[in-house]
């Protein structure tokens, strides 16, 4: 009688819910031995495919061959009980061949969401999944960024992450979110090396600055973030510009805030050189006359270059001039720039940053 009354779910929300209650008190049968019963829990899986209730639906009768629509579940809400749950579910039932499809996907919001919800399971499981995205510099940084975070969030993967730091092997691009994750773990043993080989950045006189997460909870001055942003000995407006005041050095700050959030500002003044942007690549070019050039180049032909220096001064270079040329790894904004503000002032600079946006037609 209950299997005939969850038949008509497919015909809309209310039967659907009335079909999800009376499974409930059916869950834990053997579907085997009622066909009836079977074809009625898949016509309501098939209508909840991507919610909460397929992955309860799953659970509760543990349903083989279903870890397409958990995936689909655990990327949607990868911070959620189900997306967790769903998550699990697909551990359990041996698919990792299906995650890892999705990690190497070319959606890197879908591969992003699966790598966070693999985090939050808690499952050593996820450390050979996403190891190997953290070294892989062809994948997107954000993505990589995620992997970190997640693997830090289990002691096998926080040790392996240590490990990389250990042997020189953790990507440059990656050591400020390593460090930032791995200084607040649970674990004494890892939470002690993280602090000798990935150490927070330093404040004013040496202190070490607070981890991200406590950064991102301080309440910050818009007003008195702009009065930082244009101090001489910080240096910001030596580089960039905030609509008509500033050098045009860097990259413009105007829109900002519509960009970038908080987490990212932190880290784009604690670790400039992890994400330098395109086209603002700093070159060391040595002459013939024995002088060097520093500086972004802004336009090249084939008989000369034009490279712009920090005052914002373009100088062209002919080639037929040039040594050689040199690419460098480093941002052209200086590390330590925490260093000549107190934390406070920090958080007062992110707010102002952040609440330069584009502005709404």
């Amino acid at each position: 009688m209950a299997a005939a009354r969850a038949e008509p779910a497919a015909n809309g929300p209310d039967r659907t819910a009335i079909a999800i209650e009376a499974l409930d008190r059916l869950k834990g049968m053997d579907l085997g031995a009622n066909p009836r019963l079977k074809a009625a829990v898949m016509n309501v899986l098939a209508s909840t495919r991507g919610t909460p209730d397929f992955v309860k639906i799953v659970q509760d009768f543990n349903l083989k061959d279903q870890n397409a629509g958990l995936l689909e579940v655990a990327m949607k809400n990868p911070g959620a009980e189900s997306g967790v749950q769903a998550m699990h579910l697909i551990l359990a039932g041996q698919g990792q061949g299906l995650v890892e499809q999705a990690l190497q996907g070319a959606d890197i919001a879908a591969a992003a969401k699966t790598a966070e919800a693999l985090g939050n399971t808690g499952d050593k499981q996820i450390v050979p999944l996403l190891l190997p995205l953290v070294t892989d510099a062809r994948r997107d940084l954000a993505l990589r960024k995620q992997a970190v975070r997640s693997l830090a969030q289990i002691q096998d993967g926080a040790a392996a992450l240590l490990k990389l730091a250990g042997e020189d092997k953790l990507p440059g691009d990656l050591k400020f979110t390593a460090g930032a994750e791995l200084n607040r773990v649970r674990w004494p043993d890892l939470k002690a090396g993280a602090a000798r080989l990935l150490p927070l950045p330093q404040g004013r006189n040496t202190e070490p600055l607070p981890p991200l997460a406590d950064l991102l909870a301080m309440k910050g001055d818009p007003q008195k973030g702009a009065l930082v942003f244009a101090r001489q000995e910080v240096g910001c407006i030596n580089c960039h510009r905030v609509n008509d005041k500033g050098v045009d050095f860097g990259p413009a700050l105007s829109e900002i805030g519509t960009k970038l959030g908080k987490d990212a500002l932190y880290e784009a003044i604690l670790d400039p050189s992890a994400g330098i942007a395109f086209g603002y690549e700093a070159w060391d070019i040595e002459l013939k006359s024995g002088d060097a050039a520093f500086g972004l180049i802004v336009s090249e032909t084939i008989d000369e270059l034009t490279l712009k220096d920090a005052k914002a001064i373009p100088t062209r270079i002919k080639k037929s001039d040039i040594t050689s040329r040199r690419q460098l790894k480093t941002s052209i904004m200086p590390a330590g720039l925490q260093q000549t503000m107190s934390t406070q002032d920090l958080a007062d600079l992110v707010e102002y940053l952040s609440t330069l946006k584009k502005a709404v037609k």
